[in-house]
């Protein structure tokens, strides 16, 4: 019965409301502050009701996960949609606003195999889409180095990314200039900034 009730109310104000109230909290204070309690307390509602959707501490972090989740496709389908899908998708993943977050995230899948599960998933369903869409716009929009096929520049970029923002996140600094600079010369020579020239 009450799962019932969970499902029908999956986008529910209430049930969006524990979820901000958490990912505050995980922003904040980190994953491990976000107990059903101090959840229920940050949202102004009674432990009982965050139960009520998420039986389970670990329903409650994969559903902040597939909510983040969401949230970064819809960056991820903008950017690849944009006149210059690279630099666009570079911009996403080297994105520093996110630091926190993404460093929390990473703990969390460390640290709960129901949360890191989903990441692995849906990272490589996300890693599969963008591979498929840059394979469409080769050719028209840029053109790839030999060697280096959609996937594994999908993975170059999110990976120099990945290592600017947690490096970052740790005050760590050194080399990421040079790193920055370097990535927007190359993408400059696969996708130039005049589009409309480059296409004609």
């Amino acid at each position: 019965m009450a799962t019932a009730r969970r499902i029908g109310g999956e986008n529910s104000a209430t049930r969006e409301r524990i979820l901000e109230a958490t990912e505050q909290l995980i922003r904040e204070q980190g994953y491990a502050s976000a107990s059903t309690r101090r959840v229920a307390a940050h949202a102004g509602l009674k432990p009982s009701l965050v139960h009520y959707y998420f039986p389970t501490t670990d329903d409650l972090l994969v559903a902040v996960s597939k909510r983040g989740a969401k949230e970064s496709d819809r960056m991820i389908e903008e950017a690849l949609k944009s006149d210059r899908p690279l630099r666009a998708l570079w911009e996403f993943f080297s994105d520093t606003s996110r630091t926190r977050l993404v460093l929390e995230f990473m703990a969390m899948a460390n640290h709960r195999d129901a949360v890191r599960k989903h990441m692995a998933e849906h990272s490589e369903e996300m890693r599969q889409r963008q591979a498929e869409i840059l394979e469409k716009l080769i050719g028209t929009k840029f053109s790839l180095p030999d060697g280096c096929p959609p996937a594994g520049l999908s993975v170059l970029l999110a990976g120099i990314g990945r290592v600017l923002i947690m490096e970052g996140g740790l005050g760590v600094t050194g080399g990421h200039e040079e790193a920055r600079e370097f990535v927007e010369r190359w993408l400059d020579m696969l996708e130039p900034a005049d589009v409309e020239k480059a296409e004609s």
